[in-house]
């Protein structure tokens, strides 16, 4: 895998209702790869599906991240979402709030797991 251009990213994944949107958005926050998920919608969207041309109501998340833990958000996102195929994007944080950027980072932070040799160590 490459190493990401930039240290942050905004990842979006649309689904078919607030129920789901909010199951991924409390999925990926217990997980700790997303310090924030906002959820919008209803919006309408337009799109090509099996040679037709679909419309559907959707709720999109925003999920603001590290860029490094984007395998891990999207295979998650894939584990829950009801799409054969899911949108799931990441976009560069190019600039940002500095005490933002940091908040993300801290909120992200997953503690090392302790190995059961140095806990029975002690």
């Amino acid at each position: 895998m490459a190493r990401p251009l930039t240290e942050f990213v905004q990842v979006s994944t649309a689904v078919d209702n607030t129920e789901r949107a909010n199951k991924i958005a409390r999925r990926l926050l217990d997980e700790r790869v997303a310090s924030c998920v906002q959820v919008l919608g209803p919006i309408n969207s337009t799109y090509w599906w099996r040679g037709r041309i679909e419309r559907a109501r959707e709720w999109i998340c925003f999920i603001k991240a590290r860029a490094d833990d984007y395998w891990r958000i999207e295979a998650s996102i894939k584990k829950v979402h009801p799409y054969d195929v899911p949108e799931i994007l990441a976009f560069p944080v190019l600039r940002g709030n500095a005490d933002y950027l940091k908040w993300i980072k801290r909120e992200t932070a997953r503690k090392p797991k302790k190995s059961a040799k140095a806990f029975l160590d002690r």
